[in-house]
């Protein structure tokens, strides 16, 4: 979006920048943009502060934080009180449009796989909290683990089982690598020809590389994680179809679960992309 367009706004405003593509904070060297937010701020009630272009700690850190307290974001839920300006904030100051957003598959492998991913929700364990059923056990199968008598984490092994069925369709080879670990997903996306691996900070400051079919990765430490599919992203939210999951987006759910709630700048680790192929 060129500088000089100009974007209308729920709360009334009429504002010449789009979202800068990184989180705005305390010490942003960028006077332009923080002096577009600091009068935003006080447009809305949220000053009064000086607009010097000085993301200052004192005044406009706390102006934000206010701002973030009582307003929601462009789907209308709560934002995080951090006093940082990132793309759910800016959303909320300047209006939705001013927020990259994308719900295109970029291939006919991508939109086959999420497609096939959309008729596996609500598949749950049988029973519950068994890492088994007829369903998972096919997913974990196709990853060559064998689930009589084991209990394996299956959210990647859903995302391959996905792009398995999405490959067969268009009688092509399988690009997902074949393994049933998160992290291990990651390790070898870096070593793999023709995967796109998309850090947090690289998704942070492009929002539009994050594209639906992409996998989100989160470390949650001692080799654990957690992966999913991402169908749309709104504003630095994410939709998002997961595998061995719950409504509360937990690890080692009960099922295969359409979410909402992902944020990209919460992604600890990236994304992992197969539109190249």
């Amino acid at each position: 979006m060129a500088q000089n367009s100009r974007i209308n706004t729920p709360l009334g405003r009429v504002v010449p920048l789009p979202f800068p593509g990184r989180i705005i904070k305390a010490g942003d060297p960028d006077r332009v943009i923080v002096k577009a937010i600091q009068h935003r701020l006080n447009e809305v009630g949220c000053g009064p502060i000086e607009e010097t272009g000085i993301f200052d700690i004192e005044k406009t850190k706390k102006a934000v934080k206010l701002f973030q307290a009582r307003f929601p974001d462009a789907s209308g839920l709560p934002l995080r009180i951090d006093g940082e300006v990132g793309p759910l904030t800016w959303g909320a100051m300047f209006g939705a449009v001013s927020v990259p957003s994308n719900s295109r598959a970029s291939t006919r492998l991508v939109k086959a796989a999420i497609e096939f991913a959309i008729t596996q929700i609500g598949i749950r364990e049988n029973p519950l909290g068994s890492n088994r059923g007829r369903e998972v056990d096919q997913y974990l199968r196709a990853v060559g683990l064998n689930p009589v008598g084991n209990s394996f984490a299956w959210c990647v092994a859903f995302t391959h089982f996905c792009y398995l069925k999405a490959a067969e369709l268009l009688q092509r080879d399988n690009p997902h690598i074949k393994t049933a670990g998160v992290l291990d997903h990651w390790n070898k996306a870096g070593r793999k020809p023709g995967v796109l691996r998309i850090t947090k900070a690289e998704a942070i400051a492009d929002l539009d590389l994050v594209r639906p079919g992409s996998l989100f990765i989160i470390d949650l430490g001692e080799g654990l994680g957690h992966s999913g599919m991402v169908i749309e992203t709104t504003n630095g939210r994410l939709v998002t179809i997961e595998g061995n999951t719950n409504d509360n987006g937990s690890r080692n759910g009960i099922g295969v679960f359409r979410r909402d709630a992902r944020k990209i700048n919460q992604i600890n680790k990236g994304f992992i992309d197969y539109s190249g192929f």
